[in-house]
């Protein structure tokens, strides 16, 4: 009659034992939502606050004149009334258009490349150390060439934001390819998976993280190139985020230009954002991540 007590009877706490009782214990403890949210945001708060507290006294230290370095409070009154005007937005919506487009040509050039250099022996030992080497170029190195091959134009910045971000997505997908198991690509092929739907159903979910770690380091790319090719090809009929920042160092306008680059870091944060919720999603599925999201 104990296993009829033990089937159907609740258990008392002095049965409770082992890794039951973590489980239930990792279940009470739960911080709610709130909570989560404060203490992931706090420290956030904490380093912004030092940052500020920081610049302010290199301000007051009177190591540049105020015209050349402004405080943050003449910064953050010009980036409100920045904010406001049309001239952010209409420079958002094309520099959000080049990246947008930039990138999704880089995932796409990396993910080809990126499968066939790990599957293909030949092709990995013809090029795979040279996309590891063009990674490692400066975005700026490949703007002679551009302007060389595109003057002055949307395709020149295009070209380099391509080249900037693809090779990070390459060796996002071979290191994410290398690293799936062996036995499990068998058992995939045991199960009757060939061909695409072995990479679609098998290779690829486990390949997923190493992939998302390569999406993202390719947008660091991405958007560094941007930047730097908004600079350097400043299109006087399209305005845009680094189009202004140069314009606004040429006036010598400080606070328009520390201005404009807290709107560059805020896009970074915001993306940085995406790509860390994408992550946690996969971290959750495949169960590294627990379930109260620490």
């Amino acid at each position: 009659m104990a296993s009829d007590t033990l089937a159907g009877a609740p258990r008392t706490d002095a049965e409770i034992s082992g890794l039951d009782a973590l489980e239930i214990a990792g279940r009470e403890k739960a911080p709610s939502r709130v909570r989560r949210v404060w203490s992931a945001t706090w420290p956030k708060l904490a380093a912004l606050a030092l940052a500020i507290a920081l610049w302010q006294a290199v301000v007051w230290s009177g190591w540049k004149d105020p015209w050349a370095l402004p405080g943050p409070a003449p910064v953050f009154a010009d980036l409100g009334h920045y904010a406001l005007s049309s001239a952010l937005w209409e420079g958002l919506a094309t520099t959000a258009r080049r990246a947008a487009v930039g990138f999704a040509a880089a995932v796409a050039v990396g993910l080809l490349l990126g499968l066939a250099v790990a599957r293909v022996k030949v092709l990995r030992a013809a090029i795979g150390s040279m996309i590891t080497a063009l990674q490692t170029m400066p975005s700026i190195a490949w703007f002679p060439l551009a302007i060389l091959l595109f003057q002055l134009s949307e395709q020149a910045i295009f070209f380099v934001v391509v080249l900037g971000a693809a090779p990070s997505v390459a060796n996002g997908v071979i290191h994410g390819v290398d690293y799936v198991p062996p036995l499990l690509v068998r058992a995939g092929r045991n199960l009757g998976a060939r061909g695409l739907n072995l990479y679609r159903f098998v290779i690829a979910p486990a390949a997923l993280p190493a992939i998302v770690a390569g999406l993202k380091q390719g947008w660091a790319f991405a958007w560094r190139s941007l930047m730097a090719g908004e600079l350097l090809v400043v299109i006087a009929t399209r305005t845009s985020i680094g189009a202004q920042l140069t314009y606004a160092r040429e006036l010598s306008e400080a606070t328009r230009l520390m201005a404009i680059m807290i709107v560059i870091l805020v896009v970074g944060i915001v993306v940085d954002a995406a790509f860390g919720a994408a992550d946690k999603a996969i971290r959750r599925r495949w169960g590294v991540l627990d379930q109260a999201g620490n």
